[in-house]
């Protein structure tokens, strides 16, 4: 069993405060959808919980089977995607999920990550370089970046941003499949991807208290 536990979490950028006084937890199979105007801290937030932020205040816990993970543990155990996370243009995407596969210790055949962009809407499109990929394809790709190491933990920056009707039925299946999983936190404004949240966490609100 795996849980998140979040402490007084706060975070400054220099004397511009962004938030504080954040405390939540969830548990195996709930899911959190984090909404706030632009600037709120969503994407920080979510940067934070992924490592690859440190807050200026504040515990992130990740305790898995009654042992809390360290920060080198915690990378095995969370995937982050987002729309301005980077892929390697040059490269095709196929050689793109080699690449990530071998540096998250995987080991996965051809085959089996042609099989996955199949499933993810790129047939025949693997041994295309990714520059050639519209702005939803890549999304699409970066989805299967993040769910090559099948993580207890997804992080979900914007989700439906860029999608055409396919994909937001992708990222519906992915979302239902994750919740059977592990932990779901994902931080969007888009009112159709409130539903995703068993609980909310509105960073405009005083408090910060969470709407069921």
């Amino acid at each position: 069993m795996i849980s998140l536990e979040i402490k007084n979490l706060a975070k400054s950028f220099g004397f511009r405060k962004v938030f504080e006084g954040i405390n939540f937890s969830l548990g195996e199979k709930e899911s959190l959808v984090i909404t706030g105007k632009n600037g709120s801290g969503k994407s920080t937030l979510l940067k934070i919980l992924a490592g690859l932020l440190r807050p200026s205040k504040g515990e992130v816990n990740i305790n898995l089977d009654s042992q809390i993970k360290n920060r080198g543990e915690r990378r095995k155990l969370i995937s982050f995607a987002s729309p301005d996370l980077s892929l390697y243009d040059e490269l095709t995407a196929l050689e793109n999920l080699e690449f990530l596969a071998k540096v998250q210790g995987l080991d996965f055949k051809p085959d089996e990550l042609n099989k996955k962009l199949d499933e993810a809407g790129l047939k025949g499109r693997g041994e295309d370089q990714v520059l050639s990929y519209s702005s939803g394809m890549k999304q699409r790709l970066k989805y299967l970046f993040a769910l090559l190491n099948e993580p207890k933990i997804l992080l979900l920056d914007e989700p439906g941003s860029n999608l055409d009707e396919p994909g937001l039925f992708l990222l519906d299946n992915i979302i239902a499949e994750q919740k059977k999983r592990g932990i779901l936190v994902l931080a969007t404004n888009d009112k159709r991807e409130i539903k995703y949240g068993d609980k909310i966490l509105n960073l405009d609100q005083q408090g910060f208290s969470f709407i069921s």
